[in-house]
């Protein structure tokens, strides 16, 4: 090998050993400062300043606001304004519901027509009174001995609407009953048609002495209202 040649090796060879000990030198020094960024004891913030201000990164203490009593003083507190809610609730929905029933309730003058009184003193034995009732007639009829045994003498059972009479009174001598008619809610007219009881002059349906349909397009007998006997002589209607 010519002189030139080594002499340029060794400073090649030179040149890569201070590189080396420069870049070691400066890796240690690195692991240092991380070592001691991890091993700190406190960290001081940046925005904390120079002044003697309060320090804001403080934690506060809570332990003033601590409860103090145990756990169980504090859930007999909750269940008990739990309970109250509740009963403060239970009441409003009670009065809500309350309010609202009574203003669905029908008003006075429509319970003045719910019901209707008859002195039955006045109405003599074998006639008929018509009376309104919610806007209905209802048929008043005192019924003689002969029509009483004539409508429990029919054979009801081979009737359009097969009914019994002792169905459709509480009181022989009485038949109470609406004065419509069960085809097309027309008027009869009393003491008329081939039975002696009710006749239809629109279409021709007959009625006998106990309202019962025995002739013509009504389907049904004449309807029977609730009603009752508060004393001998009077009748409630409703």
């Amino acid at each position: 090998m010519s002189p030139l040649s080594s002499t340029a090796a060794s400073v090649l060879r030179q040149g890569a050993r201070q590189q080396l000990s420069a870049l070691r030198t400066q890796k240690r020094g690195m692991a240092d400062a991380y070592t001691k960024a991890t091993t700190a004891s406190s960290y001081s913030s940046p925005f904390r300043g120079t002044s003697d201000r309060r320090d804001t990164t403080a934690i506060p203490d809570f332990k003033k606001y601590r409860n103090s009593g145990g756990e169980n003083t504090q859930k007999v507190f909750q269940y008990f304004m739990v309970g109250s809610m509740g009963a403060v609730t239970a009441l409003g929905a009670k009065a809500t519901v309350q309010d609202f029933l009574v203003n669905m309730s029908a008003s006075a003058d429509v319970l003045a027509q719910a019901k209707v009184e008859v002195d039955l003193a006045s109405i003599p034995e074998g006639k008929n009174v018509i009376i309104k009732w919610r806007g209905k007639p209802v048929f008043i009829r005192h019924r003689t001995e002969d029509e009483i045994k004539e409508a429990e003498d029919a054979k009801w059972e081979a009737l359009r609407d097969p009914q019994p009479d002792s169905d459709r009174v509480k009181k022989p001598e009485w038949l109470i009953m609406l004065g419509v008619c069960t085809h097309l809610g027309c008027v009869p007219i009393g003491e008329a048609g081939d039975f002696g009881g009710w006749f239809c002059p629109c279409h021709g349906s007959h009625y006998d002495i106990s309202g019962r349909i025995r002739k013509g397009p009504a389907p049904l007998n004449l309807e029977v209202p609730a009603y009752d006997f508060p004393t001998e002589e009077s009748l409630v209607i409703g």
